[in-house]
């Protein structure tokens, strides 16, 4: 058992998520594919066993729910020992799409940016319930299944951590530059700084102060999150030196996160991921891809 390598892919039931399984798997690691819907999971791994490959299992996994995480843990334990890879790829939008096809035919694709946020009305909505959702899925449920996994990750002789990431992520969408410093300063940073930061933006966000306080003004919980999971990525790859963990954006991909207006496909999408996921010893901790390419977490231009 020692000698067999076993994988962690949360959010896993479809998408890139999905792809990152089928693709590890064909690498010959063992793979737990994680959802929150029991019967969406079963079907995909049902999926992956009748194309032929038989290295995949299912188990729940709800990431916002410490339970559901503990249970997953003491499965692990029982059924693996340890843990070798853990992907983070869980997440949601915080955005709802008014009308997708005047979405998509006003070419606004590349044009959710803050300077266009006033053309955006009737296309694209932020409800507070669903930004406050987003954040306790991207960020706090990441970081609760990271940490609940951490102990069975050191076991590994080869330990690493995928964050899904995003272009959103990148702190040029900040308008606050002492924030962005703030975030960016990893030597003083702190979880608990995170957290203040993410809790006061959440305020502001329910009272509609984002303008005035120079928070993102388009996909404003998506891209705090992400820029929070960044910090924390490169805060945990301090922390445990003996793991390589790193952040990975996917690129602009066809999945319902996007509601099927990506520009790449789910296999190039996985690239990133596949690539940080195995890493030789020697590689790169608290790093940022774009893809596949290694890139700045502050950037004075980020193209999505």
């Amino acid at each position: 058992m020692d000698n067999i390598r076993c994988a962690v892919v949360t959010g896993a039931n479809k998408g890139i998520g999905f792809e990152i399984c089928r693709q590890l798997a064909l690498e010959g690691i063992e793979i737990i594919l994680t959802a929150r819907n029991e019967s969406r999971g079963v079907e995909a791994v049902n999926k992956l066993n009748a194309s032929g490959i038989s290295n995949v299992i299912f188990h729940q996994l709800d990431i916002t729910d410490s339970k559901s995480v503990q249970n997953l843990v003491k499965f692990i334990e029982s059924r693996f020992k340890k843990l070798d890879i853990l992907v983070n790829n869980a997440a949601e939008s915080g955005i709802v799409y008014v009308d997708i096809n005047k979405f998509k035919e006003g070419g606004a694709l590349m044009q959710v940016t803050d300077d266009n946020v006033d053309n955006l009305t009737g296309l694209i909505e932020e409800p507070y319930d669903l930004g406050e959702r987003c954040l306790n899925i991207n960020y706090y449920g990441t970081k609760r299944v990271t940490d609940a996994l951490i102990p069975l990750l050191q076991l590994s002789k080869s330990p690493r951590v995928v964050n899904i990431s995003s272009a959103y992520g990148d702190l040029h969408w900040f308008h606050n530059e002492e924030l962005k410093h703030e975030l960016h300063d990893i030597e003083n940073l702190t979880e608990e700084r995170i957290d203040e930061v993410i809790q006061c933006f959440l305020r502001d966000f329910k009272v509609a102060k984002l303008r005035e306080n120079r928070w993102p003004l388009t996909c404003s919980a998506y891209k705090v999150s992400k820029a929070a999971l960044n910090a924390y990525t490169r805060l945990m790859a301090r922390k445990y030196q003996n793991i390589l963990i790193n952040a990975v954006h996917p690129g602009y991909v066809v999945t319902d996160m996007t509601s099927q207006t990506g520009i790449l496909t789910v296999e190039e999408g996985a690239q990133g991921s596949i690539m940080a996921a195995l890493l030789p010893d020697d590689g790169p901790s608290g790093a940022y891809f774009d893809k596949t390419k290694l890139a700045p977490f502050a950037s004075a231009e980020r193209p999505i």
